[in-house]
């Protein structure tokens, strides 16, 4: 079923979503450098939100929740240019 949230499907996203934050972390755009740095925090924080909702709570649908918005900010930072990365697996670039 694609309704259900799994451990498998988790860990996918988790996955996912860290290589895009390890990809996108070295790639700033120097000349919109505070726009930048605070997508990418944002990313950042919604990513550990995602692990602190998954290890402590044991809550599958907001740590899938968090991951999306994670996601987000990095796809929205790279489609904007914030993040020079040309990964269209990873991110909306193309």
């Amino acid at each position: 079923m694609n309704n259900i949230i799994t451990k498998e499907k988790l860990e996918q996203y988790f996955s996912i979503t860290k290589e895009a934050l390890d990809m996108a972390k070295d790639k700033f755009d120097n000349s919109r450098l505070p726009e930048a740095e605070d997508f990418f925090d944002m990313a950042s924080r919604y990513y550990r939100d995602a692990e602190h909702f998954l290890k402590v709570k044991d809550d599958y649908v907001l740590a899938f929740a968090a991951l999306n918005y994670a996601h987000g900010w990095l796809d929205a930072g790279a489609r904007i240019g914030l993040f020079k990365v040309n990964d269209s697996r990873l991110f909306t670039v193309d």
